[in-house]
């Protein structure tokens, strides 16, 4: 019997959604509004410790902004992985500075402190790591290179709500940190960014930025952008934003039970001191991965994602050649398997007995 495809993703929209969209519908109310500034104040209190947070129209908006905020421009080098998203580094050249990629420790994904220390040069002004797949970056190790050399941190958090660090929620650490909302994030507003802010000046300049370079109408500060959330969006993401301790939960859960039965495969490690909200539950296939997600979708019907086959500095945007090894083994080994809040205790048997099989035959 054909039981279909487990997808790689699924975004949860319920009643109560649909019920937040509805009200800001009749309240006629529905740009940027009372929505938009209880989220953001909820947003702040339930995951960054209470920084001032600003809502965007989308993640990668909000590295953008975040970094003309900062005062990042032409110029100025910031230092990002390779092994990511393309707005990681899209935001950085947006501002006009110079996107040096650096290479990534093995484990966890995230930026090598010792790859950053070494491509700083008398331009650097700043390290964005990525909290890829939900694992948080080595703060300490990163933190402790930007002191050395006098440099902020941007934290791309597009992928990490609720994500800890030695106890301290990921998006508190920065100048900035961007959290995305995007459909098949942990969390959604449909679209969406939000910006965790270490000062209110980064605030402010954040909500000029985003709002035509005005906080009172018609009193345009500086030239600014249209880079809004509407009400109807910060409506879903607020129902969302109470959903999402039980979300993480249930795939913190799912993740258990994978690393309990996969066999034949590097399953996800968990750093000391981290808390992993399983973003992507991302295994690595040494040999072979591409024909190992056919062999699991064609045979099996269990859906997989690869994020990210081309590293950036090799996407033609870029096109850079440069000796990162670690990105380049993780580009060609990584396959992420289904752990969204969505799996019934079947997905997972299915998952664990295709993945097994599979590996099982190509051993």
């Amino acid at each position: 019997m054909n039981r279909g495809t487990i997808p790689a993703a699924k975004p949860i929209i319920g009643d109560e959604e649909r019920a937040a969209v509805d009200r800001v519908l009749r309240s006629g109310m529905i740009a940027q509004g009372p929505e938009v500034t209880a989220f953001e104040r909820e947003f702040a209190d339930t995951l960054v410790a209470g920084r001032t947070t600003v809502a965007v129209s989308s993640g990668t908006t909000g590295l953008h902004l975040g970094l003309l905020a900062a005062g990042v421009g032409p110029g100025d080098e910031v230092i990002v992985p390779s092994f990511t998203f393309a707005a990681t580094a899209n935001s950085v050249a947006l501002t006009g500075a110079t996107p040096v990629f650096a290479d990534i420790e093995p484990r966890y994904f995230g930026l090598s402190p010792a790859a950053v220390e070494a491509a700083v040069t008398d331009r650097t002004v700043g390290v964005m790591p990525v909290h890829l797949y939900g694992h948080p970056a080595d703060l300490t190790g990163l933190t402790a290179v930007a002191d050395k050399h006098d440099l902020q941190i941007f934290e791309d958090a597009a992928q990490a709500h609720g994500a800890t660090w030695h106890d301290r929620p990921v998006g508190s650490a920065g100048t900035f940190a961007m959290f995305s909302l995007y459909p098949t994030k942990n969390m959604t507003s449909v679209e969406g960014g939000m910006v965790s802010c270490a000062t209110e000046q980064i605030a402010r300049q954040l909500r000029l930025l985003r709002n035509q370079g005005m906080e009172r109408r018609y009193e345009n500060e500086i030239v600014g952008f249209n880079a809004r959330m509407t009400d109807v969006h910060a409506a879903i993401g607020r129902v969302q934003l109470s959903k999402l301790p039980t979300w993480t939960e249930q795939r913190q859960a799912n993740a258990r039970f994978l690393d309990d039965h996969l066999e034949g495969v590097t399953i996800p490690p968990v750093a000391d001191g981290a808390t992993h909200v399983y973003h992507q539950y991302t295994i690595r296939v040494a040999d072979d991965r591409d024909g190992f997600a056919k062999a699991l979708a064609d045979e099996h019907g269990v859906g997989t994602g690869v994020y990210y086959p081309i590293p950036n500095h090799r996407l033609p945007s870029f096109g850079l050649r440069l000796d990162l090894p670690e990105t380049e083994r993780a580009a060609a080994e990584v396959l992420s398997l289904p752990v969204h809040p969505s799996l019934s205790s079947d997905d997972l048997d299915r998952i664990v007995s295709a993945v097994n099989t599979v590996a099982k035959a190509g051993a």
